[in-house]
C-alpha cells in the first residue's frame, strides 16, 4: 500500500483533534435508526458513535497506532477497494477525509455497496472561508488549497442516491482542532502541534506560512487582530463551511 498521508504528518493528532460533541450530535442524528457502522478514513477514531457497532477502515499505520484500547476494530485499507461484501453495514460514514482519496468517486461508490440504508459525509465547502480572518489577512493559499483539494458540493450530492446537505456551523471553543475549526482563537494557530495535526498546513507553500504566522504573531501583540476581528470571541458558532451530506439508500 503507497504510504498513507497521515503517516506522515499524523504524529501527535489525537491530542488536538478530538471529537466536538456539538458536530458529533449532529452525525448521530444523520445515521439515524443505524445499528452497524463503517467508517471509512476512520484516523483515530474521533467520531465513532459508542452506541452502535462500528467497524473501522484506515490507511495511515500512524493514525491507528493511535487509537484507544477500546476504539472500534479495525482494518488497514483504503475507500475505494473496501474490504467488505455488498450490504455489510447499515450505514457507512466518512468524516473530514474525502479529500484525502485518490479517487473520491469510486471511494463514494464503495460506501453505497457495502451499507443497506444510508452513507453519511462530513466535509467542507470552501466559499464561506474566503472571507474569514485565517485566510483572508493571513494564508490565502489554505483557500486555493481547500478548493482544489475537496471535491465540490454539488458533485458529491450527484454521485450519492436522495443526497441532502445541511450546512454544521463550527461552536466556539471547538474541541477539534482542525485548520478553520480555530475560527475564534487565533492564538492556537502559532503552535506547531496543532498546525501539525491539518492537512492544510503541510500543502501551503513554507514561506507563506511564515509569513502569516509573523503577520499574525505581531498583530496578536499589538491588539490589531482583535481591533480588527474581536467580535467573534462572542460568536456561539460560525459557519466556515462544514458540510454534512446524507444519502438515504432505502
Amino acid at each position: 500500500m503507497a504510504e498513507a498521508t497521515y503517516d506522515r504528518i499524523g504524529l501527535g493528532y489525537s491530542a488536538v483533534r478530538q471529537p466536538e460533541p456539538r458536530i458529533a450530535a449532529r452525525l448521530e442524528a444523520a445515521l439515524g435508526d443505524a445499528k452497524t457502522v463503517l467508517n471509512v478514513g476512520a484516523g483515530t477514531g474521533s467520531y465513532e458513535p459508542g452506541n452502535r457497532e462500528v467497524t473501522a477502515v484506515e490507511p495511515s499505520r500512524q493514525m491507528i497506532a493511535q487509537r484507544p484500547p477500546d476504539a472500534a476494530p479495525v482494518v488497514e485499507g483504503v475507500a475505494e477497494s473496501l474490504p467488505f461484501d455488498q450490504g455489510s453495514f447499515d450505514a457507512a460514514m466518512a468524516i473530514i477525509t474525502i479529500h484525502h482519496w485518490s479517487d473520491v468517486g469510486a471511494g463514494l461508490a464503495e460506501m453505497v455497496r457495502v451499507a443497506r440504508r444510508r452513507v453519511v459525509v462530513l466535509t467542507f465547502d470552501p466559499a464561506p472561508a474566503k472571507e474569514l480572518w485565517l485566510v483572508r489577512d493571513y494564508f490565502p493559499g489554505a483557500l486555493e488549497y481547500h478548493a482544489r483539494a475537496m471535491p465540490p458540493i454539488a458533485e458529491l450530492s450527484a454521485a450519492l442516491p436522495n443526497a441532502s446537505v445541511e450546512a454544521v456551523p463550527v461552536p466556539s471553543n471547538c474541541a477539534d482542532g482542525f485548520f478553520i475549526g480555530i475560527w475564534d482563537r487565533p492564538e492556537m494557530h502559532l503552535d506547531p502541534d496543532v498546525r501539525r495535526a491539518s492537512s492544510c498546513w503541510h500543502q501551503m507553500p513554507q514561506a507563506e506560512i511564515e509569513r502569516g504566522l509573523a503577520r499574525l504573531s505581531a498583530d496578536l501583540e499589538s491588539g490589531g487582530w482583535d481591533k480588527r476581528n474581536g467580535d467573534l470571541r462572542k460568536l456561539p458558532e460560525l459557519d466556515v463551511g462544514l458540510r454534512l451530506v446524507t444519502a438515504e439508500l432505502a
